[in-house]
């Protein structure tokens, strides 16, 4: 019974409120339409608002590409190619490589050489009213002439900066070019290490030789790494439209600050596929300003040997996180070790920074300045310790007489006694320690333990004569002269 009254009184009350709300809208017939309006009038506000918002972030866009354009440039290049078909002294070498089957085969000639003009074109942006500009080393690598466009239609030849047409350091695939011009526009450099992802940004260059293209995108991710693109890779990813063409022109901010240099792609197909990276500005800035004061760009050292820590190392170390870099060697005479720092600390922290693999810590002491005194946290048998270690220069000698990663991806090491020994050998050359896969190198089929004797017709002594060499060389292939167990071959590897 009491569930029924209870019942009933709801009923009533629903009844009253409908007669009640007819009432009000027989009384007050204007009620209803204020309150659609309030509702129009709130939706007007927000697209009104919304507008606004677009309208003042397109007046960025337009204020930054008119501000930065003037400064940024049209690089083109003419480089003198030099070719070899060796087709038949490969095929010869590939399918007779035998003792016996070479006793019935004669050895073909060898590899002719053949010239022909190459052009490209690039992008460049102006940093100084005195006529330096940052671009790409990739953009005028090896190029016998170099001409500049600026957006005003001028068109300069690289002047000579200590006597070379351009300084660049491939490791980073940076270079600076200078060219001599009245009133000038130059760009105002920023800082790299303020910058969020989700930031806007805009690149601006020449790609696929349309120049002064601006494209907008954000900031998708920092610190990238592990690229495969550079020696030192600290990247600022984007997913502004880069294209060819693109490379060396700058990544800029809403305040209409240089804080990358547009470098790269990923791309399936050559053009833009919302993957595109950026040297962040503060090392190029690094770089540039090593190559115009020294001529040459001087890295930091630590000097430990380190590996990335995994699951299985993690636990080994009773490592809470897998993070950080594994210590597996200290160098007697290097930083670390006057530091106290051992074999089997994992580097978790250096100079406010958390390396997360090898390419990052090594970017990061590469990048130091030399002398500075940094702070550089390690965890010992499962305590941490803040260690001062003050970073000494970079030089061959303190890394070993082995050749890092080169353009043909391969790594060299001097000749030792033992191979020697093995080959019975007794010449100069380097030995090959590793190819990377896929490489200009690996398609050539290069093999570990090959030693290599000449690099286009150049004997070679060690791995500092083959580094000199390798890199200075011009051209979209290098003749080598391999030696292979009993025999020298010729090679050539493209280098595109």
């Amino acid at each position: 019974m009491k569930k029924l009254k209870n019942g009933i009184f709801l009923v009533l009350v629903a009844v009253i409120s409908i007669a009640i709300g007819f009432v009000l809208s027989a009384d007050f017939p204007g009620h209803t339409q204020a309150i659609a309006d309030s509702v129009s009038t709130t939706s007007n506000k927000t697209a009104a608002s919304s507008l606004s918002s677009a309208q003042e972030l397109s007046a960025a866009f337009i204020k930054v590409a008119k501000d930065v354009k003037p400064a940024v440039v049209n690089i083109s290049t003419e480089k003198v190619i030099k070719a070899y078909n060796n087709d038949n002294y490969r095929n010869y070498f590939d399918f007779f490589n035998d003792p016996f089957l070479r006793k019935f085969f004669e050895r073909p000639e060898q590899p002719r050489e053949r010239e022909y003009t190459e052009k490209s074109l690039g992008s460049g942006v102006i940093i100084s009213s005195d006529g330096y500009i940052i671009t790409n080393n990739h953009v005028v690598a090896n190029a016998d002439k170099i001409k500049v466009k600026l957006a005003d239609g001028r068109v300069f030849e690289a002047e000579q900066i200590k006597g070379k047409k351009y300084l660049a350091d491939p490791k980073t695939d940076i270079a600076v070019l200078r060219i001599k011009g009245k009133g000038l526009p130059y760009v105002k450099l920023g800082d790299s290490d303020k910058i969020k992802v989700g930031e806007w940004v805009l690149a601006i260059g020449s790609p696929f030789g349309f120049s002064q293209t601006v494209t907008a995108g954000i900031i998708s991710a920092k610190g990238r790494s592990r690229v495969g693109i550079t020696d030192y890779e600290d990247f600022i990813q984007t997913d502004a439209a880069v294209n060819p063409g693109n490379s060396g022109g700058p990544m800029v901010n809403l305040n209409g600050e240089v804080i990358g240099i547009n470098t790269a792609i990923i791309s399936r197909s050559g053009g833009n596929l919302g993957i595109g990276f950026a040297v962040p500005i503060n090392i190029a800035k690094k770089i540039t300003n090593d190559l115009i004061k020294k001529g040459k760009v001087v890295r930091g050292w630590l000097g430990v040997v380190v590996q990335d820590v995994d699951n299985d190392l993690a636990k080994s170390f009773n490592l809470k996180n897998v993070a950080g870099v594994l210590v597996s060697d200290v160098d007697e005479n290097g930083p670390a070790k006057a530091a106290g720092i051992k074999r089997g600390d994992v580097i978790i922290r250096f100079d406010g920074h958390s390396p997360k693999n090898v390419g990052e810590l090594r970017t990061l002491v590469a990048n130091t300045e030399i002398g500075k005194v940094v702070n550089v946290v390690v965890i010992r048998r499962g305590k941490k310790l803040s260690l001062k270690v003050k970073i000494k220069a970079q030089s061959k000698k303190m890394t070993g007489a082995v050749v890092s990663e080169d353009k043909l991806g391969l790594v060299v090491r001097d000749l030792s006694n033992s191979d020697r020994k093995k080959l019975n050998y007794k010449g100069n050359g380097v030995v090959i320690d590793t190819v990377k896969p896929n490489s200009p190198a690996a398609q050539s089929n290069l093999k570990k333990g090959d030693v290599i004797i000449e690099v286009n017709q150049h004997a070679i002594k060690n791995a500092d004569d083959y580094d000199k060499i390798i890199s200075s060389v011009k051209g979209n292939s290098v003749l080598l002269l391999i030696l292979r167990g009993e025999y020298t071959i010729y090679m050539v590897v493209p280098l595109k």
